[in-house]
């Protein structure tokens, strides 16, 4: 069921760039599908490195917007959260709980003020370098990391993900 999903987001994304579709729409359609693989009890979200190198929001319609305010332009940086890590880093970074982890040190309040425990995070690299050109990952409201079937099921849609990013910014 979940294999159909994510297949169903692919070619309705892959419908959506030949359409010439907005960034944003395209991006929410691969959110969505993120979502229905990982469960009811998380929310997806893709930022996207802007012409600075900073996180910028892409896509995050389960996101209140003062927390998109709050993590707004976060800079790559391997000690902190998990998307601003994943962006730096190059891989995937996995925090089990918000509580327990460093690099959520000043920033833990935010997603445990939103009823989450934990979040993972796995970079969208370009697809003819392999830059990192932004980040999609999901917030969990329970101790846990992703299962094998969610990252692979979140890796294929980074890499619709990082096709949109690669043809710039088409608002």
């Amino acid at each position: 069921m979940h294999d159909i999903l994510i297949q169903d987001a692919c070619t309705r994304a892959e419908q959506l760039i030949a359409e010439r579709a907005p960034r944003h729409e395209i991006l929410t359609c691969l959110v969505a599908a993120a979502e229905g693989v990982s469960g009811p009890r998380s929310v997806a979200s893709i930022l996207v490195l802007d012409e600075d190198g900073l996180l910028r929001n892409g896509a995050s319609p389960n996101l209140p917007d003062d927390y998109l305010a709050a993590i707004d332009r976060l800079r790559p940086d391997p000690e902190v959260g998990t998307c601003a890590a994943a962006a730096a880093t190059g891989a995937i970074v996995v925090t089990k709980s918000f509580l327990a982890d460093d690099k959520w040190g000043e920033l833990r309040h935010l997603p445990l003020a939103l009823g989450f425990v934990g979040a993972w995070s796995m970079p969208i690299k370009g697809v003819r370098d392999q830059r990192v050109l932004g980040t999609f990952g999901t917030y969990y409201r329970d101790e846990r990391q992703p299962t094998t079937h969610e990252v692979e099921a979140v890796r294929t849609l980074a890499g619709v993900a990082a096709r949109v990013l690669d043809l710039g910014d088409h608002s």
